[in-house]
């Protein structure tokens, strides 16, 4: 009711129809899987390259062969990417489990290149009505969104529809709208089934919006920069409550849109628009605002152990797959305790070894597995704190911790945390009512998602005889809290803004549509970015720290995705709305944007 109001008082509506199409991820690494049976343990063992670990030991021993979680171990390996696609279980990891019960020897397979479009889920795939409704001064007043999406054959579990429902509530970004509403549509169709792929459902979202926002200016002759900044949420308002039921606890909008119109030398866009014009090109511009719901609450799990010999052990619940966790979670570690990272081992991925954990995905790795171990890493200092004092022959209270050693108030007086984990294995050394041996878990659940957000300003070029759209630049602003690690955030950033892009640009998975077969199952027919596409990308941090988590982490492995997609093709448009073209879906490849350059210039 609160959206038909606002729409009736609307000076002006705005309405559009996007198309989203189908995707895939194409990780380096095609799944795989091995299959293992000990009949002298009773035990199955599954290696296999999925992101949760332990939920597909749950899944596998309560759902498929109804047996005792203990029974079944999974281990997985360095993981070749996953992006989502590889989270859950698939049917081949039961079907190599029950093989090699019943041959009595290992089974495995190996997905093939050729195979892996036919043999795994696929992404996205919406067709979205949308409405945009404002005052006669421009500002936003709701917005109206019907949404279409292809399933696929087979719902197996909510997996299938998280990407589909659970982030509608960022369809309003970082917008203020007195009332917005959202419908959603799920429809089965002869196609594979469809699942998370990096950003699951944000990139979607704010796809939507940005190109809405983009096309609203064109329609209304306003300039679209503007018209952003007239309606962003201010800082102050924070936490905000937007009208779909997501709070929004910190962020500086504002800032980020303003240093990244900066950095992109958008002041100076006509001049380049003009330059490329005499050499018979068309430049355009977008500048988009993303924001995602990250980290969402579920909990996560840590481990730290310290050996007799005062090395330690680090076992996480999250699981790695190129994003670099070894690295972060021993940087995280060093900052808490002072330990040398060469003295730490990094265990992930081994459902004997590690006792818990939901994996990793939607960005949740460092906000919620890092706090997990810093929560550990603080039990470890109090337990530290009692055993030093009596090294130290000090009041407990009196001892404090920094830098990697425990000292003494009022002393030069320290031990460093090396040698207090040894006296913690020597029991004529430690305190009465201490227990001999260190090793602390930590299990963090957080209270609500995080909200990393940003803003990207893409320039693109395009060759109106061939249709070729070339990146001039790219520049990025973000939010995603603290930086833990400035070189592996913009790697995440760096091959988020790539997966966008390419979608933008080339990737779609097409199915004949009298025959259904699957016209794109090689990359033959389906393209995928390469180095040379890309422009030396301007990566900035504007961190907010929220204060949902000690660390102040919002999550960044879906940054860069979610807003690539609108700033590519929003950049395309605004070249080819030069001759005349007001429409185009992705991709926009060379023959689609020149075929479309056509069309325009027809009588």
């Amino acid at each position: 009711a609160a959206t038909e109001a606002a729409f009736a008082r609307a000076a002006r509506v705005v309405r559009r129809r996007y198309l989203i199409t189908r995707v895939h991820a194409q990780y380096m690494e095609p799944r795989g899987a091995l299959g293992l049976w000990d009949p002298g343990e009773g035990r199955y063992t599954l290696y296999a390259d999925v992101q949760y670990p332990h939920r597909v030991r749950n899944a596998l021993a309560t759902n498929i062969f109804k047996v005792p979680e203990h029974t079944i171990r999974v281990i997985v390996g360095d993981v070749g990417g996953a992006f989502g696609t590889k989270g859950w279980q698939y049917p081949e990891h039961k079907l190599m489990l029950w093989a090699a019960r019943n041959l009595r020897r290992p089974v495995k397979w190996t997905c093939e290149r050729r195979e892996a479009i036919l043999a795994d889920e696929h992404a996205r795939d919406n067709v979205t009505d949308a409405e945009l409704a404002l005052d006669a001064d421009g500002r936003f007043l709701g917005m109206r969104v019907h949404t279409l999406a292809n399933v696929g054959a087979y719902v197996s579990s909510d997996r299938n529809l998280l990407a589909t429902f659970s982030n509608v509530v960022t369809l309003v970004g970082v917008y203020k709208f007195q009332a917005a509403y959202v419908h959603v549509t799920s429809v089965m169709t002869n196609t594979n089934s469809t699942a998370p792929y990096r950003g699951a459902g944000r990139p979607e979202a704010t796809y939507v919006l940005e190109r809405l926002i983009d096309d609203t200016a064109r329609e209304l002759g306003l300039d679209p920069v503007e018209l952003r900044r007239k309606n962003l949420i201010p800082t102050a308002a924070m936490p905000y409550r937007n009208p779909l039921g997501a709070t929004y606890d910190c962020g500086d909008f504002a800032t980020s849109m303003e240093r990244a119109l900066k950095l992109g030398e958008v002041a100076g866009f006509a001049l380049r628009r003009d330059e490329a014009r005499r050499r018979g090109k068309l430049r355009g511009l977008a500048v988009v605002n993303p924001i995602e719901q990250a980290a969402g609450a579920q909990p996560e799990f840590a481990e730290i152990r310290f050996a007799p010999s005062g090395s330690a052990t680090v076992l996480m619940g999250s699981k790695n797959q190129g994003q670099g966790h070894e690295t972060t979670f021993k940087q995280i570690l060093n900052e808490r305790l002072g330990l040398d990272p060469k003295d730490v081992l990094y265990v992930d991925g081994d459902t004997d070894r590690v006792a818990f954990g939901m994996g990793t995905m939607g960005s949740r790795s460092t906000v919620i597995g890092g706090t997990a171990l810093w929560m550990a890493a603080d039990k470890v200092i109090a337990k530290g704190k009692k055993i030093a004092a009596r090294l130290l022959e000090a009041a407990e209270a009196d001892v404090t911790f920094g830098d990697g050693k425990f000292g003494v108030v009022g002393t030069d007086r320290a031990v460093v945390l090396k040698d207090v984990a040894r006296a913690a294995f020597q029991p004529a050394q430690l305190p009465p009512g201490v227990e001999p041996g260190l090793y602390e878990t930590g299990t963090f659940s957080p209270k609500q998602a995080t909200w990393p957000n940003g803003c990207h300003v893409c320039e693109v070029e395009v060759d109106p005889d061939t249709g070729n759209v070339a990146l001039a630049s790219y520049v990025i602003v973000d939010d995603v809290g603290t930086v833990i690690n400035p070189v592996t955030l913009k790697g995440q950033i760096h091959g988020g803004v790539a997966q966008g892009v390419g979608q933008a640009l080339m990737e779609q998975i097409v199915y004949d549509r009298e025959s259904g077969q699957l016209m794109t199952a090689s990359f033959m027919d389906y393209a995928i970015p390469r180095g040379d596409t890309f422009p030396d990308m301007h990566i900035e941090s504007n961190p907010v720290p929220t204060k949902l988590n000690p660390l102040g982490a919002k999550g960044a492995g879906e940054a860069g995705t979610v807003g690539a997609l609108p700033a590519v093709m929003n950049a395309v448009i605004d070249a080819l709305a030069q001759v005349g073209v007001r429409q185009l879906d992705m991709p926009a490849s060379a023959e689609r944007v020149w075929q479309a350059i056509q069309d325009a210039r027809r009588p």
